[in-house]
């Protein structure tokens, strides 16, 4: 089992927590990984775009000439999608960009990721994160004594509206609770700043 040091949030060595070989030290598999960021960024797009078809530009009812002798080409609607002012043809309308992964590629992409982390130093517990009062520096203050300036995500055990709010306008750093983590964010990050309770929930849940 891999061990790693706790700190408190002033970035006092206060021990360290073994953690488990099933979820933080797996070989890290980078095509479930990156199958689980596309499907991330595409289910986040809206699929609003859209055109209008030949059909649905206003106009064009009149046929512009008559079929024969005038020399042009024949004409049916100046609509047609070659024509100014037509319509746009093959173009995008909205849609769905979804797709899902089954659970268990799920699981072993954000394994994946955490076992990443952990590996390359970049996974910081913290015995609690927790503050006061709606404070920036409080939690500009831990990520300095931890080391994690920069891009950092911050993990407690549940949605916590201090912190949440108090880390809001730190450039590059981002909140979660345990159970909202996606693959997406904690390898888009430089650090993995997680709470120590934070750390035993996702082993109950993904060591099993």
């Amino acid at each position: 089992m891999p061990k790693v040091t706790v700190f408190d949030m002033a970035g006092k060595n206060v021990g360290e927590m073994e953690l488990s070989d099933s979820v933080f030290a797996i070989k890290p598999n980078t095509a479930a990984m990156h199958a689980m960021v596309i499907s991330y960024l595409a289910n986040r797009r809206q699929g609003t775009q859209s055109t209008l078809t030949r059909a649905e530009v206003r106009g064009g009812g009149r046929k512009p000439w008559r079929q024969k002798g005038t020399g042009h080409a024949r004409q049916g609607s100046t609509r047609a999608p070659h024509w100014r002012h037509g319509g746009v043809a093959l173009g995008p309308k909205p849609r769905s960009y979804r797709f899902s992964l089954n659970k268990k590629y799920r699981r072993l992409a954000i394994k994946s990721a955490f076992s990443s982390k952990v590996a390359g130093g970049e996974f910081i517990i913290v015995d609690n994160i927790t503050t006061d009062e709606f404070k920036t520096k409080n939690m500009i203050a831990m990520l300095t004594a931890l080391n994690a300036e920069g891009k950092a995500l911050i993990v407690t055990p549940a949605a916590d509206i201090k912190v949440i709010k108090s880390a809001a306008n730190i450039p590059g750093v981002k909140t979660s609770g345990v159970n909202a983590l996606s693959v997406y964010d904690i390898l888009n990050c430089g650090k993995l700043v997680i709470a120590k309770e934070a750390v035993q929930k996702l082993e109950e849940v993904y060591a099993q």
